[in-house]
């Protein structure tokens, strides 16, 4: 199936009640795959003191907190309450909104940057989301988002999907599927062109995501993320346990003493909104 094959209000439900589901546990989990890859987001925005930045698709506000503490004005906006509430109590330095990435609810030229970590692909609509980026930025302002790659280029989801594969069944979630595909180099520059943006630029960037197991992995796919946590939970039940030792198995390969430093990848894609004059 495609996203065509779901109404988007489909999609987002689904999202919506995975973020809320997952909201108490994630930065306890799965944040440990994401903070890597903050700063480079920020520098690919050019985030610096007194930049006006919106951090959409916030989430607890990781990245909005990261940018207030470069001296930014910043504010974040997401449409889990849930998140919201973990944001606003662990960082009063940033204003948080609750909105849709779709329809923002702020002015035109509001902010000089604006970034999203690893939330555009999540957006029923990710052109949608893109247009209302552009739209709340100041000309001349940068848009810079995280995406993942697809999973066969990156070892965290390759060790879940090969043992998933020998044991279990890809197949298992009947899930909504994302609202587009943005996954790779190549994607990611047609989305931001698509979108009008100009400058743009890409890169991959390579970071550890540091766990003490395979079992602390797959616990944070399982409490930290959506569609991946779906398809873990469709599972039978009794193949789990050989689920997780395929796994351990091979994420040998990765041990540094008492932890597993696994490989994990993020692409990294900036535009810049033209001066009006360029329009």
């Amino acid at each position: 199936m495609n996203a065509m094959d779901f109404d988007p209000r489909d999609i987002r439900a689904f999202e919506h009640a995975s973020w809320e589901r997952v909201a108490a546990d994630y930065g306890a989990t799965f944040a440990a795959a994401t903070r890597g890859f903050i700063e480079p987001l920020l520098d690919a925005a050019g985030v610096a003191g007194r930049t006006r930045l919106l951090d959409v698709c916030c989430g607890p506000g990781l990245v909005a907190s990261a940018a207030a503490a470069r001296g930014a004005r910043a504010a974040g906006v997401d449409f889990s309450s849930a998140m919201l509430a973990i944001a606003r109590g662990a960082e009063p330095r940033v204003e948080f909104s609750q909105g849709d990435a779709d329809a923002l609810p702020y002015a035109e030229a509001s902010f000089d940057a604006v970034v999203a970590n690893f939330g555009v692909h999540h957006v029923p609509r990710p052109p949608a989301a893109l247009a209302e980026m552009r739209r709340v930025l100041a000309p001349g302002g940068r848009v810079a988002f995280t995406t993942w790659p697809r999973p066969d280029r990156n070892v965290p989801w390759r060790l879940l999907f090969d043992a998933i594969r020998a044991h279990g069944a890809l197949d298992a979630a009947k899930t909504p599927p994302s609202g587009g595909t943005i996954n790779s180099e190549e994607s990611c520059r047609a989305a931001l062109a698509e979108a009008g943006f100009h400058g743009i630029g890409v890169e991959l960037i390579e970071r550890a995501w540091v766990v003490k197991s395979a079992h602390d992995l797959i616990a944070a796919f399982r409490n930290g993320t959506a569609r991946t946590a779906a398809l873990i939970d469709a599972q039978e039940r009794d193949t789990l346990p050989a689920i997780a030792a395929h796994m351990a198995q091979h994420a040998e390969g990765y041990r540094r003493g008492a932890e597993l430093h696994i490989p994990i990848a993020a692409i990294v894609a900036w535009g810049v909104k033209p001066v009006i004059s360029d329009q």
